[in-house]
């Protein structure tokens, strides 16, 4: 299982995350920055090295990603969509129709299965509607399965859900 949480230490201590490989803010990754590289030059890996160049390797080593993320307007936090878009060489640069849309192929064999917890004292109904559609689109590109998308006031919440 791969997690990956914007958590402050302090909230991630009150986790069990068990042995599973964890992705949080250590505060050096760097924003991607377009250059396909990923796909073309290092297949796979990020040519930036922040040590979060390696994520497209982690998500094909997993069957099963949970994210924890703060809503920000019915999307990610900003280190985990950043996370996200480093991961973009997860999937192959090449294209395939699939339910009568452009969507990339597959470069591993794995399976991931994604669920999310999103927390935020003031989620309003449409940032809900549009996280889980989010992951929807995300899953979908990612030729994965959403298993659920849940809603909390604060990671505090969140710690009462079986996540490993």
């Amino acid at each position: 299982m791969l997690i990956i949480h914007d958590l402050t230490p302090e909230e991630a201590g009150k986790f069990d995350f068990g042995e599973n490989r964890v992705i949080f803010d250590n505060g050096k990754i760097r924003p991607c920055i377009g250059c396909f590289g990923c796909w073309l030059k290092t297949p796979g890996k990020c040519v930036l090295r922040d040590g979060y160049e390696a994520m497209g390797k982690a998500f094909s080593e997993c069957d099963r990603l949970v994210i924890i993320s703060k809503c920000t307007y019915g999307s990610y936090s900003p280190f985990v969509k950043n996370v996200l878009d480093r991961s973009i060489g997860y999937i192959s640069p090449f294209f395939e129709i699939r339910n009568g849309e452009m969507h990339h192929r597959r470069r591993y064999n794995n399976h991931i299965k994604i669920v999310v917890y999103m927390y935020g004292e003031d989620i309003t109904g449409e940032e809900r509607k549009i996280a889980e559609r989010l992951v929807e689109a995300n899953a979908l590109n990612m030729h994965a399965e959403v298993e659920k998308v849940v809603f909390f006031k604060n990671p505090e919440e969140i710690r009462g859900e079986q996540i490993c």
